[in-house]
């Protein structure tokens, strides 16, 4: 029987690097197919023994547990020294850009509405 570890769609390239290094540093025995370019398979990791899906799986939950809580630290770090931030912070640093996705979606949402509006 196969049993699916994990979805590789949308996963950043250093995380896939990562796991498939902590898979190979235990002695996982796993295959891995990539996610299709139209979004119609997901790709993942694989493995065919039971035993060793369960063991690839706590192996996957703790290391997503650290990366989870070093993407935070990452994050909070960044807020801290300004690198990153919210809205405003992006209005300030690229003013035009922020603009123009505001009136994007303001047109966007008028089109969508105005059939249900009477003017």
């Amino acid at each position: 029987m196969t049993n699916h570890l994990m979805n590789l769609r949308h996963v950043p390239e250093d995380e896939a690097d990562e796991i498939r290094e902590l898979f190979e540093a235990h002695n996982v025995p796993y295959y891995e197919t990539p996610p299709s370019r139209w979004g119609i398979s997901m790709g993942g990791f694989w493995v065919h023994d039971n035993e060793e899906a369960q063991r690839a799986r706590e192996l996957l939950e703790n290391y997503q547990r650290e990366r989870l809580q070093h993407q935070r630290e990452a994050y909070e770090r960044d807020l801290v020294e300004g690198r990153t931030g919210g809205f405003w912070y992006r209005l300030r640093h690229k003013p035009v850009t922020t603009v123009a996705a505001c009136i994007a979606i303001v047109v966007i949402l008028a089109l969508t509405v105005a059939p249900f509006v009477a003017l």
